[in-house]
């Protein structure tokens, strides 16, 4: 049985889709044998290549037609290095600073979003599809806000697409509440490689946008989704099941906001039996919003 030999557009489709697969997976990235604190290296330059010194009793080599060796006394050819802009070369601490002060130049969301777009300080920003900036309505009075995009986040660029968006979208209609009653964002608006965990260091330089992302919402109610985001705007230490039900102050510009800490929908999935806990703190919400706590 004769069978047709793939065309090239056939054959160029499979190796995307292949590329692809490896990317979801989180195999995105050229590692050494050895691991490496990247962030924790010294900040060092090439060195300089010298051309060697020409041997005056060295005879005179003839070049040979289409010859791919340099010439004596030339320098060895270097290859340009590769750059993802300042991600390739500033440290945590620089970034951080720099986004803090981009992040004041925005006086609307719309600016922000845009200024987040452009901002190339958090390697993140090449690994991703999308920049996940928000969903909702910007004059709502309650903001929440998880840890950062997922897979269908990322593809779709908005903020609880997924599972734990349809969970989220549940709990809030529980309480009276939808995406036009509510603003969603996440303290980290790139997804990271394979859905793995923000880095201290990824986190600490997306934080001065998030910040003003919540100074320019100006809301009454924050609800943080998990641990990661309680810890980032509250500096506490201790894990959800500590925190979920606490009421914190968080300080605006002008007057101070209430902070409610919760369960993260993506950890009610895991974990059912716990969405009593999850209820007991959107009660508490829904009292918030109504003068009643």
């Amino acid at each position: 049985m004769l069978t047709s030999m793939p065309s090239p557009n056939d054959a160029q489709a499979d190796l995307i889709a292949y590329l692809d697969f490896h990317v979801e997976a989180g195999a995105d990235a050229v590692l050494d044998e050895q691991p490496h604190d990247r962030f924790g290296e010294p900040d060092t330059r090439a060195p300089t290549l010298r051309a060697p010194r020409r041997q005056a009793a060295a005879p005179r080599p003839v070049a040979q037609p289409n010859s791919l060796v340099p010439p004596p006394g030339s320098p060895p050819p270097v290859a340009p290095a590769r750059t993802f802009g300042r991600a390739a070369s500033a440290q945590p601490d620089e970034a951080a600073i720099d986004a803090r002060a981009r992040a004041r130049e925005a006086k609307s969301l719309d600016e922000l979003e845009k200024i987040l777009a452009d901002f190339d300080a958090c390697p993140l920003r090449f690994t991703a599809k999308n920049l996940v900036f928000a969903d909702g309505n910007p004059d709502a009075r309650v903001m929440f806000l998880g840890e950062a995009p997922g897979a269908d986040e990322d593809r779709i660029g908005k903020p609880f697409m997924g599972r734990s968006g349809q969970l989220l979208d549940k709990m809030m209609a529980a309480i009276g509440l939808d995406r036009t009653s509510a603003y969603i964002g996440n303290i980290v608006p790139w997804r990271p490689p394979g859905n793995r965990n923000p880095t201290p260091q990824e986190v600490a330089v997306c934080r001065p946008f998030v910040e003003r992302q919540i100074e320019l919402v100006d809301p009454e109610v924050i609800v943080c989704l998990g641990a990661p985001a309680t810890q980032t705007l509250t500096g506490t230490k201790d894990g959800i099941l500590r925190t979920r039900g606490r009421l914190f102050s968080y300080k605006l510009p002008t007057r101070e906001a209430k902070l409610l800490a919760t369960l993260h929908p993506a950890f009610l999935l895991r974990q059912p039996v716990q969405k009593r806990l999850a209820w007991r703190d959107f009660r508490a919400l829904r009292a918030l919003l109504d003068g009643k706590a």
